[in-house]
């Protein structure tokens, strides 16, 4: 299996590496590093290429996996996606001498900083492709022997749409009537507001007093997962998204989602565990 995961994981580098040889391409990622989700109509104004051409340098890049896309009404808009940058870096930096990994940790470091380097920006998106089955992974969100495995905590509700959700796990504990259920469609989508920020979970999580005043005044965002079976494997969109601009919880966040997805990618294709990243995970 190791050895299996090994050379995917290799043809999944190549098809990065080859997208991010082409100077246009590179040029797309920079103007989403610089203005994250924007429409096909905008990046073709901004960097004045032909709208043919844009597209199609999207499509590889979204074959890449370097650029993921959520529906807003009728417009598609496209989001840089860290998730593969984060396995090539943390395969690589394991591999090789820090000195050599510098590069490929700063590009790792620039696409996951991507949602605190535009004012405007107000969503995290992370897409990550996990060799399971779509009953797997939709276990793997909502039971709690599987959530404790991976995120350390266990949400307490009957997943039906407007139902409360307990949080319990960080510092975490007990419902509150505006942490709810927004959309539950097994196997497809599932859909709650964030948690409530408590006392116990700053103390637990070791967020300072300056810090929690602010992430308690701020309103409450939501997180979706969109499951999408492809072949041997689930293609799992997350959209983080309800923040105001210059978010202090949306900054947090981002560490946080790369290291729990990881994590749930890892047990569902491993059976192993890793660390607990609930201090990068506000």
């Amino acid at each position: 299996m190791a050895a299996y995961l090994g050379a995917e994981m290799d043809d999944e580098m190549d098809e990065v590496f080859k997208a991010l040889a082409d100077s246009s391409r590179r040029r797309l990622l920079d103007s989403l590093n610089a203005r994250n989700g924007q429409s096909l109509r905008e990046l073709c104004s901004e960097l004045d290429m032909a709208r043919q051409s844009v597209s199609k340098h999207l499509a590889l890049l979204e074959e890449a996996n370097l650029v993921t896309t959520v529906r807003r009404g009728r417009e598609k808009l496209h989001y840089l996606n860290a998730e593969p940058i984060n396995a090539i870096a943390d395969r690589w930096i394991s591999r090789y001498d820090r000195a050599r990994a510098h590069a490929l940790a700063d590009l790792k470091h620039a696409l996951e900083s991507t949602a605190m380097s535009s004012s405007d920006n107000t969503a995290f998106v992370y897409t990550t492709y996990i060799r399971t089955t779509p009953e797997k992974l939709w276990q793997a969100l909502t039971d709690p022997a599987f959530t404790r495995r991976y995120w350390g905590l266990e949400f307490v509700t009957d997943w039906k749409p407007g139902s409360v959700m307990a949080w319990e796990g960080h510092g975490l504990t007990g419902p509150d009537p505006e942490q709810v259920v927004l959309e539950c469609d097994p196997y497809r989508r599932l859909s709650y507001t964030w948690h409530t920020f408590t006392p116990g979970f700053a103390k637990a999580v070791e967020v300072d007093d300056e810090t929690f005043a602010k992430i308690s005044a701020e309103k409450r965002s939501k997180v979706s997962f969109d499951i999408e079976a492809q072949g041997e494997t689930v293609k799992l969109t997350v959209v983080h998204d309800g923040f105001e601009p210059g978010s202090t919880v949306l900054a947090m966040i981002q560490d946080g989602w790369a290291a729990l997805l990881s994590s749930l990618k890892t047990l569902l294709e491993t059976g192993e565990e890793l660390p607990d990243p609930a201090k990068r995970d506000a």
